[in-house]
């Protein structure tokens, strides 16, 4: 068995696209001091510490110097070495080939062979990696580390485990702070083991166990099997089974063990074996939970059985085993007031599924009954009264969302359940009892999601009642505090339709709404360190190897915590190498509050980074060959796939606008395009060409209703069909806050808030 394999598939799983830019050059740090005080307290330091860090600074400085200088001469690799690490055609090899043999005996013509040795692994091409690896060690410099390990990673591939313990001989003395110090040690490890140096294997792993890594725990248990100390290897092996399920090891793991004699094997606990089963269960690994539970139920303690019942009965229902699920469910017997709760729960989980909405409402009475105190009650109450919305009994509805909400005012779907039922008292036409319960949704509930929403329609009640003032007011308040939100989108229209008025008086409901979380100091001019990670990171992005450029950038800001010049460089970096999903996800992540921020609330760039125009000439052109706006289209697919043309869905939605297969085809027919197939949705412009097509005949079968057309694109037509025949709405917004899937909802409204964004950006498409 080569058990360097595991190690090679995921350092192969980094795999990543090049990027186009450069960093700024790091400054060479000199002391800015130039008070005298300053000066005088620099002089009482020793002579001796002065010159020890003036040369560690002259040091690091030359390193830079010289990555910096290789960075800017390897330029024009980019776009060859980004094109072989994408698709490694024949003709991509040669072009990086002839550059390095054009450039040879350069820094530069090291990182290509290095790409190029990368690029030969991926393609398991090993004895050519080795090759193109060897070329690339004389002038590695800085990317030393990268050389040696990708070097191992080929001799592993290829049995070689003499070649992998060479190459990574004082891997860890000569490059202590590689991102690849522990995946070195597991590929050193295992290739020890196979020169029958186990020892030699612990040696090389026991300083890398924290934090617990499965491959370490894998090779470090399989080193102490063959270096004789059966025991404790399998004590390691067995606690990396039981307490690390997930981990891709642990099954190698469990087949390791079955080979070892059986008195040398710990014999699993009840509580362990629990421990597995509920890890499978949480990570939504269904098949394999229900598995695990059935071996675990006969040899439960009796106290033990009705959870463990229990959630056997979970993972059956979402293992599609509804039949098997209700079944045990129904017959579970001397559970504790919380078990039974959730189990009742349960069975309402599956009634919902089959669509039995009198099964829903008898086993909600039951934990009425029975657990009136307990959360799993109010989630049930929820479920009941989504139940109830899908059905359009209204009244029914209204009972369980108030129920909820005064049961479990502090529950975390309480503000939900109010504001649900203060929006149907407002299409019942129940108008005292809606502005009442939407100015309470303001006043307990003013850092919830729904108050936007809420202040929307107060002010559009005060507009029906003749008091422009207020209007106006809870308009303004809309607009300045949810500033990039949907419903501030329309406030700003019915502020053009008020006009001025006259101010009205202080609204103390208005103060009690917390003000918008500040972003962070984004932007911000910062010194780059002199670094030679950062410099590292500027050899990989013209080598192609965006990860690993990233991972470099977020180790050299690590010792200092968050720091804004790292953001920065990263969100470029993915920007560049056209992962413009990465860069969503990462201000998304540092800014999640973006949408109440004003747009100079943060600069540009980050604006531009959260709302890319990727492929703009032919999404521009398709959209305005479909008659379509061409920002509309561009919020939709980055709603849709946030421009990741390779991304195909749970549901099988492939590309930019996610189009099913099926649709597709249909729609490649009516366009006449020969020869198609599936694949061909992650082309860009295919993807483009058939998407606004088919939201041109959406919009065209909604007589160019924005609003049906982006619900019908999410939910399908019929739905949006049903709803809109069922719901007499008085305009548009009331449609879509009245869209009953959530999801659908806020992909109505998250679509129709970007484009605006996208608009303010740009101005004219």
């Amino acid at each position: 068995m080569n058990t360097w394999v595991p190690v090679l598939a995921v350092a192969l799983s980094l795999l990543c696209g090049s990027v186009s830019g450069a960093f700024a050059s790091p400054r060479q740090g000199q002391s800015t001091d130039s008070s005298q005080s300053k000066k005088q307290s620099a002089k009482k330091k020793s002579s001796a510490k002065r010159k020890a860090k003036k040369k560690k600074r002259r040091k690091l400085s030359r390193r830079v110097r010289r990555i910096t200088r290789a960075f800017v001469a390897s330029s024009d690799l980019k776009p060859m070495a980004r094109q072989l690490l994408q698709d490694r055609s024949r003709a991509a090899y040669a072009g990086v080939e002839a550059y390095a043999r054009r450039h040879a005996g350069t820094d530069e013509a090291a990182l290509a062979w290095l790409a190029l040795g990368y690029a030969h692994i991926v393609d398991h091409d090993y004895a050519k990696a080795v090759s193109a690896l060897k070329r690339a060690q004389p002038r590695a410099g800085e990317l030393a580390d990268y050389v040696d390990y990708f070097l191992a990673m080929a001799y592993g591939a290829q049995g070689d485990s003499a070649g992998v313990v060479k190459a990574l001989e004082k891997f860890d003395s000569n490059y202590p702070d590689s991102l690849f110090a522990v995946d070195a040690a597991v590929i050193d490890a295992n290739a020890l083991v196979a020169q029958k140096q186990p020892q030699d294997a612990i040696t090389v792993l026991q300083p890398h166990r924290r934090p617990v890594r499965s491959d370490v725990e894998l090779a470090l248990g399989r080193a102490y099997i063959a270096a004789g100390q059966t025991a404790q290897g399998a004590d390691i092996l067995h606690r990396l089974y039981y307490a690390m399920p997930l981990a891709p090891e642990a099954d190698a793991a469990n087949s390791d063990l079955q080979k070892l004699p059986p008195t040398s094997v710990p014999i699993p606990t009840f509580d362990e074996r629990k421990m597995r089963a509920n890890s499978l269960l949480t990570a939504r690994h269904y098949d394999d939970a229900v598995r695990e539970y059935q071996a675990l139920l006969p040899s439960a303690p009796e106290k033990e059985r009705p959870a463990i019942q229990l959630d056997l009965g979970i993972a059956l229902h979402h293992d599609s085993k509804d039949s098997d699920a209700k079944k045990l469910l129904q017959s579970i017997p001397g559970a504790d007031t919380e078990v039974n709760a959730e189990r009742v729960y349960e069975l309402m989980e599956i009634a919902r599924a089959a669509d039995d909405q009198d099964q829903i409402l008898k086993l909600v009475a039951e934990q009425r009954q029975e657990a009136p105190a307990s959360s799993w009650f109010d989630r049930g109450l929820l479920l009941a009264g989504n139940a109830c919305l899908l059905k359009r009994d209204y009244d029914k509805a209204i009972d369980f969302y108030r129920e909820l909400d005064q049961r479990f005012p502090d529950s975390p779907r309480a503000h939900y359940a109010h504001w649900k039922a203060a929006w149907l008292n407002l299409r019942q036409n129940r108008a005292d009892e809606a502005k009442k319960e939407i100015e309470e949704q303001i006043s307990r509930y003013p850092g919830s999601p729904e108050v936007p929403a809420a202040l929307y329609w107060r002010a559009r009640m005060a507009e029906q009642d003749h008091d422009p003032g207020k209007a106006h007011a809870y308009y303004q308040k809309l607009t300045d505090r949810f500033s990039g939100y949907y419903y501030a989108g329309l406030a700003r229209q019915r502020l053009k339709q008020l006009g001025s008025v006259a101010d009205p008086p202080p609204d103390p409901l208005l103060e009690k709404i917390p003000p918008a979380t500040l972003p962070p100091a984004l932007g911000q001019d910062q010194d780059t360190p002199d670094d030679v990670r950062v410099g590292k990171a500027l050899l990989l992005q013209n080598g192609g190897f965006v990860t690993f450029a990233v991972r470099e950038l977020q180790a050299a800001a690590a010792p200092q915590g968050p720091a804004t010049w790292a953001t920065d460089k990263i969100v470029s970096l993915y920007q560049d190498a056209g992962q413009y999903n990465l860069a969503i996800e990462l201000v998304k992540h540092i800014a999640p509050n973006y949408f109440s921020y004003d747009l100079s609330a943060m600069p540009r760039s980050y604006w531009q980074a959260l709302f890319p125009r990727p492929y703009w000439t032919e999404l521009k052109n398709e959209s305005l060959r479909n008659r379509l706006d061409p920002f509309l289209v561009a919020a939709l697919i980055r709603q849709e796939s946030e421009f990741n043309p390779g991304a195909v869905s749970h549901a099988n939605a492939w590309g930019l606008m996610q189009l099913l297969p099926h649709v597709g085809r249909t729609l490649a027919r009516q366009q006449r395009v020969r020869h198609f197939s599936t694949p061909l949705l992650l082309v860009p412009n295919m993807n483009l060409r058939l998407g606004t097509r088919y939201f041109r005949e959406l919009l065209d079968h909604y007589n160019g209703n924005v609003e049906y057309a982006l619900a019908a694109y999410n939910a399908g037509t019929d739905r949006v069909q049903d709803w809109v025949s069922n719901g007499n709405f008085k305009d548009f917004p009331e449609f879509v806050e009245s869209i009953p899937f959530t999801e659908t909802r806020e992909y109505v409204q998250a679509i129709v808030r970007n484009a605006t964004v996208y608009r303010q950006l740009y101005g004219t498409p």
